[in-house]
């Protein structure tokens, strides 16, 4: 990258998530991505069928050191260089943010630099400013992943003055656990949800209609922006089951394509809702099911039919990465946040409304 593209007077930051199974290191000066090294250890936990908390929190032991030297590297920085250290403190698997949060300390305790302890959900919405420029506020931000699917109001996203505001939350299944789960059904790999998109997009047909989880009226009077996965994981099963005792073969790509369908459509319906209750005119989408292709056209589809922007950040930043904690710390920064004290906790059940560390 040039440097005339660099504004070196914007802050320099390290960013380190630890929250899953990826061990992710991100260097950002400002608004502008200068590394994004990232260690997965999803290959080993592909055979229990999900993630392995004490594999994947030694996992991050192994490749912390090399994933913070490949971004120094790759960014053409010293650790000397850095103004702070950003570090997800929660939601997540505790003993995995135990390993980011500890090394997180040791450099800022070494290297004498602030440290800022972030929320991994607001730290998916932050991402999108290193792609397309400064986070529009306020807008409606909608967060999917393995385990959360989220509806916040974002009025400032480092949480100054309640600026991140919950609208509704996942109340079982979150859609990314449900497309691990039946991805598991149709025999497909883990994590499911590329190979559902994969198998869908190569051949599928909607032709199943599947439930749509908390729509109908009486589920909207009460659960209005909330979602539910669980019963759609169960219809699915219970398909499959018929079709398999009946010796029928199963149509893997149009129960995929079914599925999905299912999915994205109340992700989508429930996100406009919420941006048009509120007059927002801006929807951005983030976490690790946000790299779903259907997803991406459903929400640009019918958002500009309501003359809503819709903001998404390529698929490689909406999977867990050390580029959104960079991406966060640095706007903490640059909005003069109190750094967090060195006795910040790991908090594996971190509300999202908790955007910093005291």
């Amino acid at each position: 990258m040039g440097d005339e593209l660099v504004n070196r007077d914007e802050p320099l930051v390290l960013g380190i998530e630890t929250s899953c199974d990826e061990t992710g290191v991100g260097i950002v000066r400002g608004t502008t991505l200068l590394a994004d090294a990232i260690a997965s250890s999803v290959d080993e936990h592909a055979r229990f069928g999900g993630v392995v908390p004490e594999v994947a929190s030694r996992a991050h032991l192994q490749a912390m050191v090399p994933t913070i030297e490949r971004a120094c590297t790759t960014a053409g920085v010293s650790l000397r260089d850095v103004d702070a250290i950003a570090v997800t403190h929660g939601p997540g698997l505790a003993g995995a943010l135990l390993v980011g949060v500890a090394s997180a300390k040791a450099l800022a305790l070494g290297l004498g630099k602030p440290i800022y302890g972030v929320n991994h959900l607001a730290a998916h919405v932050a991402v999108d400013q290193l792609e397309h420029g400064p986070l529009p506020e306020p807008c409606i931000a909608l967060l999917v992943s393995g385990g959360h699917s989220s509806l916040l109001r974002v009025t400032d996203v480092t949480g100054a003055a309640s600026g991140v505001a919950p609208m509704g939350a996942t109340i079982d299944d979150a859609a990314g656990e449900a497309f691990d789960k039946v991805a598991r059904l149709l025999g497909l790999p883990f994590p499911g949800g590329p190979h559902i998109d994969r198998v869908a997009r190569d051949g599928g047909q909607v032709v199943i209609d599947f439930p749509r989880g908390l729509t109908s009226r009486r589920d909207l009077e009460r659960h209005r922006f909330d979602f539910s996965f669980s019963g759609l994981k169960t219809a699915v099963a219970r398909w499959v089951e018929a079709r398999e005792l009946s010796g029928e073969a199963v149509p893997v790509a149009d129960v995929a394509a079914s599925f999905q369908e299912a999915v994205c459509d109340v992700l989508v319906r429930k996100a406009i809702d919420a941006a048009a209750s509120e007059g927002i005119e801006d929807l951005m989408i983030g976490g690790g099911v946000a790299a779903n292709s259907r997803l991406r056209a459903m929400a640009e589809e019918r958002a500009s039919a309501k003359g809503i922007r819709v903001r998404v950040p390529r698929p490689g930043l909406c999977t867990d990465n050390g580029a959104m904690v960079a991406a966060l710390g640095a706007e903490m920064v640059a909005r003069g946040r109190t750094p967090s004290s060195l006795d910040l906790p790991a908090d594996s059940s971190l509300p999202v409304t908790d955007v910093l560390a005291g």
